[in-house]
């Protein structure tokens, strides 16, 4: 047997599983035909989607459940075999496969209970709380559901109307990345096959075509869908020994999108619907789970003042897979408001503990907070790649370094207290 070094046993452990994953396409597994949404306005919004089990029977995986979970299964004992039980990175890349072992049991359940089952082990549930232990993530979407429709119709400065058309902002976007540190490695192309107004590969990104959209939207995809998205991919792509951070199984959605979140609250990109939108998703999947069906939620998104195309949508993000009659949805949609939190603290402590150095490796690849410190300790022997794609705020970190030292500060000051002084002004006055 020829004798392999640890970088070639951990490259050629990840290698396979990037291949074992090619055909497993969550969301083209689970998407829904556009017939569906026309059938459901053409009864008036009255009648169910004719979503099932049967359904999604008519819809090829492209592979095989059974083979396909064996061949990750091989590769789990070969990683254990090879690397031992008690490795680091040989744990990472066993829950890694475990993960898609996962994936697989839930595609497998399409339309049915067990579909959320596995859709809850790896997306977790808005009943899940933070690392704190007392706040549950439907906490967090009820306060920002308050704090964010009291700020419904204010005025907060220039309005952004839908009037580019999505060939513009293919223009725009190309000439953006090719003055930013993306240079022009990435790519923009309509595409009328997309649900969402937007959607980033390795080096591409997809606007829909058709849609028109507004300079602020413009603003986001730069940054959620370029600076995070496709720069991540990059990032992973490159890496000479890690090629597992290529691709993320479903624990690495939070720190993905929840990363691409803050990227836009730190470019100041975003705007309070844009947020209300991605916290609603939350309190949609929380109606599901407790057993709300289609019409109900989908009825949810129209008193929330959501067009009945943005409804439609919304709650079909919801039960895609799931059952439509309720109690078991879809959840990753959880992962935004989730993964902010969690990026957000991850990145104010390694500042407030004197570690700043290990943030830019966020984007290192497709990763998970928790494995940050891991991927950091291993760039020192060469088996991890330091990203050399950073947004500005992550390859100079003296700003972030600052706002993170006051946040730390202003952690501990009583709101309570400060909010009934305020309060008292804002009575008098306002």
């Amino acid at each position: 047997m020829i004798w392999l070094s640890y970088k070639e046993k951990i490259k050629n452990l990840s290698e396979r599983i990037v291949e074992a994953q090619k055909p497993i396409r969550i969301l083209d597994a689970i998407k829904w035909d556009p017939s569906i949404e026309e059938a459901f306005f053409a009864s008036k919004m009255k009648e169910m989607p004719a979503i099932d089990g049967e359904y999604y029977e008519n819809m090829s995986l492209g592979f095989d459940i059974d083979k396909k979970d064996e061949e990750l299964a091989e590769i789990e004992r070969d990683i254990r075999s090879e690397l031992g039980e008690q490795d680091d990175m040989g744990r990472l890349l066993t829950k890694m496969v475990e993960e898609y072992r996962e994936v697989v049991r839930m595609l497998s359940n399409r339309g049915k209970k067990d579909f959320y089952k596995s859709s809850r082990k790896l997306y977790g549930s808005p009943k899940d709380k933070f690392f704190d232990g007392t706040i549950t993530i439907m906490d967090q979407g009820r306060q920002l559901y308050e704090i964010l429709t009291s700020l419904e119709n204010k005025s907060l400065g220039q309005e952004y109307p839908k009037d580019v058309e999505s060939h513009e902002v293919v223009e725009e976007l190309k000439k953006r990345f090719h003055r930013s540190f993306l240079k022009d490695l990435i790519d923009v192309r309509l595409d009328d096959g997309i649900v969402a107004d937007a959607a980033a590969g390795s080096d591409l990104i997809k606007i829909k075509e058709g849609a028109k959209f507004s300079k602020k939207d413009i603003d986001i995809f730069e940054v959620h869908e370029g600076w995070v998205h496709v720069a991540t991919s990059l990032n992973g792509k490159a890496q000479k020994v890690s090629k597992f951070l290529s691709k993320g199984p479903p624990r690495c959605a939070s720190t993905q999108e929840g990363l691409a979140i803050l990227m836009e609250i730190l470019t100041f990109s975003t705007y309070p619907l844009r947020a209300r939108t991605i916290n609603d998703r939350i309190l949609g999947v929380n109606k599901a789970e407790e057993g709300a069906n289609f019409l109900e939620v989908f009825e949810f998104y129209l008193t929330e003042h959501y067009s009945e195309a943005d409804a439609y949508r919304n709650s079909m993000r919801v039960f895609r897979g799931g059952c439509v009659d309720g109690g078991a949805p879809f959840t990753k949609d959880i992962s935004y408001c989730l993964g902010f939190i969690e990026n957000y603290n991850f990145i104010q402590l390694a500042i407030r503990r004197g570690r700043p150095e290990i943030i830019p490796f966020l984007f290192a690849g497709k990763v998970h907070v928790d494995d940050i410190p891991l991927l950091y300790s291993r760039s020192f022997d060469g088996v991890v790649d330091r990203p050399e794609l950073l947004p500005p705020q992550f390859e100079d970190l003296n700003g972030l370094a600052v706002w993170m030292s006051f946040s730390n500060f202003l952690n501990r000051v009583d709101m309570k207290t400060v909010g009934n002084y305020f309060d008292g002004l804002f009575r008098k006055f306002l």
